[in-house]
């Protein structure tokens, strides 16, 4: 699934390409998405002009004229930039074409994602509950301390929870766990304060690190131009369990933990 730092390089892939352009049509083949297309999407969005693109959470932000179109790319979606006059391949559900001769071309084998309209995006139901961005300053240690007081939840689904901090997915929840030092199936509240400030920090280089990699490239991501990405080179727990660890040379073990592979070193994390 694509995970923020997909997502953030995708945002960073078209905006210079749409950003104070006009939409000049909307294509629609296939509108049974995770929701439903909604049918005047064209209408709303055809001759708009693209303010800005911007990115909360997992969600890609167009801001037009009279309202926002919210993309979330599902389990295996791409939002790339094409030729308007690429011919079109498989499971290339939407074409947003503008008058550059450019198309944003949304690719989605699952149709899993989604393509909603909102003239409010940040109050839309599926945003408005979202925590903290990870890169900001309103997420730190601190905040992660005093949230996770009393939970027995494992720590690993804790900081998965978009209510406490958006964006960090499987891959990055493993990853930095594994650069804290934080076993994954240790209960949340159990964790002292310490260990959270050193968690906090390690999200922030890992997830940023990733970006500047263009993300991880795990089945079919690319970014918004066509490229993969390449932090999966550098992971050190995820997706290698039964291998050596990088650090202590242990064998990497593999757990489940809220029904999400995890992938842990028990010598370096406890």
């Amino acid at each position: 699934m694509p995970e923020l730092p997909e997502v953030e390089t995708t945002r960073r892939g078209i905006a210079p390409y749409v950003e104070g352009l006009r939409v000049t049509q909307v294509i629609v083949r296939e509108r049974r998405l995770r929701w439903p297309i909604p049918e005047d999407l064209d209408v709303r969005l055809s001759g708009q002009l693209i303010a800005r693109v911007e990115r909360r959470a997992k969600y890609l932000l167009l801001y037009a004229e009279s309202g926002c179109l919210i993309s979330h790319l599902g389990m295996s979606g791409s939002l790339r930039l094409v030729p308007a006059d690429t011919p079109v391949a498989k499971h290339e559900h939407v074409d947003i074409v503008m008058e550059s001769g450019l198309a944003l071309r949304y690719h989605d084998p699952r149709r899993f994602g989604a393509m909603l309209w909102s003239a409010d995006p940040l109050q839309h139901q599926l945003l408005q509950k979202l925590g903290p961005e990870p890169l900001s300053e309103a997420f730190d240690g601190e905040r992660l301390f005093a949230q996770s007081r009393g939970k027995s939840i494992a720590i690993k689904p804790f900081i998965m929870d978009n209510a406490v901090v958006v964006g960090v997915g499987n891959i990055y929840a493993s990853e930095a766990l594994f650069a804290a030092g934080i076993d994954p199936r240790r209960a949340a509240g159990t964790v002292s304060r310490a260990r959270y400030l050193k968690l906090a920090v390690a999200i922030k280089s890992i997830l940023a690190h990733a970006i500047e990699r263009g993300g991880t490239t795990l089945r079919d991501f690319v970014g918004g131009d066509g490229q993969p990405g390449y932090f999966q080179q550098e992971l050190f727990v995820y997706g290698r369990a039964g291998e050596f660890c990088k650090c202590c040379g242990s064998t990497l073990h593999d757990i489940r933990l809220g029904q999400r592979a995890s992938v842990y070193c028990p010598k370096c994390q406890r």
